[in-house]
């Protein structure tokens, strides 16, 4: 009589957080957002706020507030801010939240998806909300200038709002962002994910074979692409955290109140302003993270001793 033997279901156990895993990610995300990352940012920023311009006429406006300096508006402090600690957060509550959905059974895409989506809005409340606040003050400021007042400066800037609003101040339109950025981290994973499928159906690999750096970078470039979708809850953020003086603005903006306000002056064109540089941003970001991930991993091993585990 022959007994059938099973083998134990595998034990569930939490990823390791590793200092190197973090170095990695802070170095990619500061030379990103150094490069062409913030100026990325900067027109995206000006044309959510200035909805009457087009991609040209923004460009023409960053430059006329500063040249190419203009287009770096934020970068410091507040940009390197939040590059150097958003994937810190991201990793710490992603690989909690994963590790409890797979506790309840959740298939890995479904707890891929749902760390994401829960790391996204730890970044946003923990470093991304007043950091995107604080760039957005800088970026949009200038329209002080124009009134020939003398704006103020970075630090006074960010002491102003704090004495007249305290945290809440700082923190304007963190709702919003929160928003974006867990609609951003779940759509980007998943669409990634789908646009990976499809291209090894394309190429004739099997599911789950590797891709080659060239493919890697389509995937995240689609899936990254695509997920400007949200690009109204951006255009709302921006508007709520703007210094643009407007009588016909209501006060004490929400997200709702913002969306409603946008939609009366600019129709839905005004909800998508801007998504054009977002979609160039996402496909830098890609780019970055794929392209120069070996040679950061590389670099980071050698300076720790640590093997990177983390992916890209």
């Amino acid at each position: 009589m022959s007994v059938a033997v099973t083998n134990p279901p595998a034990k569930l156990e939490k990823k390791p957080i590793k200092f190197s895993n973090l170095l990695v990610g802070a170095g990619m995300n500061m030379f990103e957002v150094t490069t062409l990352g913030q100026p990325l940012e900067v027109v995206k920023t000006t044309m959510a706020a200035n909805r009457g311009d087009s991609f040209a006429g923004a460009l023409s406006r960053v430059w006329g507030r500063g040249r190419v300096l203009g287009y770096y508006q934020g970068l410091i402090p507040w940009a390197w801010i939040e590059a150097s600690t958003k994937g810190a957060v991201l990793l710490f509550v992603a690989s909690e939240a994963e590790y409890y959905a797979k506790s309840f059974g959740a298939s890995d895409f479904l707890a891929g998806i749902s760390g994401g989506m829960a790391g996204g809005v730890a970044q946003a409340y923990a470093t991304v909300g007043f950091c995107t606040c604080m760039k957005t003050v800088e970026i949009t400021k200038h329209k002080i200038a124009a009134t020939g007042v003398k704006p103020p400066g970075t630090f006074e800037s960010f002491m102003e709002i704090y004495r007249k609003e305290g945290i809440r101040g700082i923190n304007k339109g963190v709702n919003a962002v929160a928003i974006r950025q867990t609609t951003n981290w779940g759509s980007r994973f998943g669409l990634s994910r789908l646009a990976e499928s499809s291209i090894r159906k394309v190429t004739g690999k099997d599911e789950g074979a590797k891709l080659n750096p060239y493919e890697k970078i389509l995937a995240s470039g689609l899936g990254g692409g695509f997920s400007a979708w949200n690009q109204p809850i951006e255009v709302i953020r921006v508007e709520m955290q703007s210094k643009t003086e407007d009588p016909n603005r209501p006060k004490n903006l929400t997200v709702g109140k913002t969306f409603r306000y946008i939609y009366s002056m600019n129709g839905i064109k005004g909800l998508y302003r801007g998504v054009t540089p977002r979609i160039g941003l996402s496909v830098w970001q890609t780019i970055c993270m794929v392209a120069l991930g070996d040679m950061a991993k590389e670099a980071v091993e050698k300076l720790t001793g640590e093997k990177v585990t983390a992916k890209h």
